[in-house]
């Protein structure tokens, strides 16, 4: 009997078309593909930014992820998450000071507080602004004497009582300035100046 067109015998499959499927990873779920290499680490950048609450840091990384990765559906939802947290915790956040005063006045409040490293980081940054100020010079004496560094606190004394003879008298009050009681220089330097009738008085550290 002749054959039909177009018909074929059960399990004949020369000449046919072979389909290749994708098997489904274990549990029935297809395989994604890992992230590339530097969307992953952007992302862990942002990670490490925000584990030391630097903010506006991770902020950056989250967004690189995002604008530059836009098909990594999975890596862009939970950069998202992180981007929120990040304007949410910036907003909590009290801005940081930038006037030479803001800077002074955070600096005092950072040394009383014994944060010595922010009072340096401070005191120092207005010196940038300001190589001869002398509240900046004190505080930074200040900052040396407490960590019993002898020489940088007298040398920094020194410079801020060349600027303001008055602080001084204020220096030999000062319990940062402990650590340099038992050296000469200290009590030489601090020597109590003669003020000149209406010359103006510098302001004491608070």
């Amino acid at each position: 009997m002749a054959k039909r067109a177009g018909s074929r015998r059960p399990g004949d499959d020369r000449g046919s078309k072979q389909v290749e499927l994708t098997r489904p990873a274990p549990g029935g779920r297809p395989e994604v593909p890992a992230p590339p290499t530097a969307a992953l680490a952007l992302f862990q950048r942002g990670m490490e930014a925000l584990q030391r609450h630097a903010y506006s840091e991770a902020a950056t990384a989250f967004d690189a992820v995002i604008m530059g990765f836009p098909q990594e559906r999975g890596l862009l939802d939970r950069a998202r998450v992180y981007l929120e947290l990040c304007a949410r915790e910036s907003a909590r956040r009290p801005a940081a000071p930038r006037t030479i005063e803001e800077r002074l006045t955070a600096a005092t409040a950072a040394l009383n507080n014994d944060d010595d490293a922010a009072a340096e980081e401070l005191a120092r940054s207005v010196l940038g602004d300001d190589p001869k100020h002398d509240l900046a010079l004190y505080l930074l004496a200040a900052v040396f004497a407490r960590r019993g560094s002898i020489a940088e606190a007298l040398e920094f004394l020194g410079r801020a009582i060349a600027l303001s003879p008055e602080a001084s008298t204020q220096a030999r009050t000062d319990d940062d300035f402990s650590s340099l009681h038992d050296e000469d220089a200290f009590w030489t330097l601090t020597e109590p100046p003669i003020v000149p009738a209406g010359t103006r008085r510098r302001r004491a550290r608070g």
